[in-house]
């Protein structure tokens, strides 16, 4: 089926988390048929920061952020069997929103995949005049890229027809073990840019471990750090490149994923650096939220911390030889249940089963 899919960005990882998880979702579909093309925004200098080139699995149209650009790229949505708009594009979402399910043929199927759910829904709480109060009974699916049975009950009381997540995932061609790089050789690395919802957990989960473990070597990957106050045993890289995740991850002694809030209190939200790291073989540490055991298991393929000080304590007892047993642990769990591959399948799934009710539906 043709797919015109509404994102942030395909090319660049700039200030733009989902790209990670659009490459891994899309190439799978692609390997099942399905011809993409991915509509992304001149913004944010998102451009000037690409991380690929236009990949052989999607054409990729990058649009003028202007309101010529996006009424061009609406229109194309007609020509699609299934129309796609993401969360989060950045600019004009609203308009990109309402736009595109308008301009849709009617035999088409109508979906919204929702990068950062906990976020949105606390929108649409709060906002009752929001264009996807209006929008959303009219799709035939919404995605989310995590949240479990807290998210789904939330859209379907916000009368969504069907959600499902479709989680994070590891694309092994991308993200595997390589030999470990001297400027990332520390004990513990963080890779996250600086949000609002998140600098309090890095305070909290980073800033307090290295501040408890002073003859200790950490680093901090990610937009935004440049200005915040540190301890001295704290490096702050800027932006890691994706070509550059493989090594950020597999070269310190462990790695820690902290969950944005709306995330951990959410649960069912692995972010897309769990998979990374866990697909590099690196020892990782994460913050505690409900439902991490659908994905690795406590103790034996990942390190769960409450805060800071927990953080320190499993950096205290880590030796090189455990953090190797517990990486290569969680590789091999994620390798067998958590790859793009799987995600691709159950969406190709779900894509054709939701085609063929339209179908009936259209021709009663």
């Amino acid at each position: 089926m043709k797919i015109a899919f509404y994102g942030s960005s395909l090319l660049s990882s700039y200030w733009n988390g989902a790209a990670t998880y659009y490459r891994g979702l899309l190439s799978a579909l692609a390997r099942h048929g399905h011809s993409i093309t991915f509509y992304e925004p001149d913004a944010f200098d998102r451009q000037k920061h690409r991380d690929i080139e236009p990949p052989d699995y999607a054409a990729v149209k990058v649009y003028a952020a202007t309101d010529q650009g996006v009424r061009a790229v609406i229109a194309e949505a007609a020509g699609a069997d299934i129309v796609i708009k993401a969360s989060g594009v950045g600019v004009f979402d609203d308009v990109l929103l309402a736009g595109v399910m308008a301009a849709a043929r009617p035999g088409a199927i109508r979906m919204f995949c929702d990068v950062d759910a906990p976020a949105t829904l606390a929108e649409l709480k709060a906002h009752h005049d929001h264009p996807m109060h209006e929008v959303l009974p009219d799709l035939d699916l919404v995605i989310t890229y995590g949240g479990g049975p807290p998210v789904i009950a939330a859209y379907e009381e916000l009368g969504a027809r069907l959600c499902v997540p479709i989680y994070n995932a590891l694309d092994p061609a991308t993200h595997h073990p390589v030999p470990a790089d001297p400027r990332f050789a520390v004990d513990l690395s963080f890779l996250g840019n600086r949000l609002p919802d998140r600098e309090a957990r890095v305070e909290t989960f980073f800033l307090d471990a290295a501040a408890r473990l002073p003859e200790r070597a950490f680093l901090i990957g990610g937009n935004g750090w440049e200005t915040k106050a540190m301890p001295g045993n704290v490096r702050h890289l800027g932006h890691v490149y994706t070509r550059e995740h493989n090594a950020f991850n597999a070269s310190p002694l462990a790695v820690l994923n902290i969950a944005r809030d709306s995330m951990a209190s959410v649960g069912y939200s692995p972010a897309t650096r769990v998979f990374e790291a866990a697909g590099t073989g690196a020892c990782l540490i994460t913050d505690s939220w409900v439902g991490l055991d659908l994905f690795l298991a406590e103790g034996e393929e990942v390190l769960v911390a409450r805060d800071g000080a927990d953080v320190a304590a499993h950096l205290r007892d880590l030796t090189p030889e455990r953090a190797r047993a517990i990486g290569e642990a969680g590789r091999r769990r994620i390798l067998a249940e958590h790859t793009y591959e799987r995600r691709g399948l159950e969406l190709d799934a779900l894509l054709r089963r939701e085609a063929a009710l339209k179908r009936k539906r259209n021709a009663a």
